[in-house]
């Protein structure tokens, strides 16, 4: 994959990640629902900034960013299913969608290095750091570390 074709990818899994996020915010309850609330708003919040950074770093290659929902969603790797019902069901679904996003920035890190985009790789190693940090998060509130 290239460094355009890989930050595709990566805009259409952080889109999807994002919206998902962002609803599961919306319909968190239970006995944990404010920290659960926040602890979601401060992901969501941090993935819709990095769909205009994604697209304005594709579009400085001189690509075109998705424009659909539909190529969006085709082309993700993260579910746009329901989560299961309870609180931890949502954290778990945040979870793994970060620990992709992870795996998505390291192959846009790799293929950047590799085709000398110094930027992106930069900005990759940053993502992935930003990501290992709400993994901390989300497995330290479901007790997983």
């Amino acid at each position: 994959m290239t460094t355009i074709e890989q930050l595709k990818q990566t805009f259409c899994d952080n889109f999807v990640a994002y919206y998902r996020t962002h609803s599961l915010h919306l319909n968190v309850t239970g006995r944990n629902f404010y920290s659960d609330h926040k602890l979601l708003n401060k992901i969501y919040d941090d993935l819709q900034d990095q769909i205009d950074i994604i697209g304005e770093l594709i579009r400085a290659c001189g690509e075109y960013a998705p424009e659909t929902l539909h190529e969006i969603i085709l082309t993700s790797h993260i579910p746009d299913s329901t989560t299961g019902p309870t609180s931890d069901d949502f954290l778990a679904f945040a979870l793994d969608a970060q620990e992709h996003l992870i795996t998505c920035y390291e192959a846009l890190e790799e293929v950047a290095e590799q085709e000398e985009y110094d930027d992106i790789e930069n900005f990759a190693a940053d993502r992935i750091k930003a990501h290992r940090k709400f993994v901390w998060m989300l497995k330290s509130t479901l007790n997983e570390v």
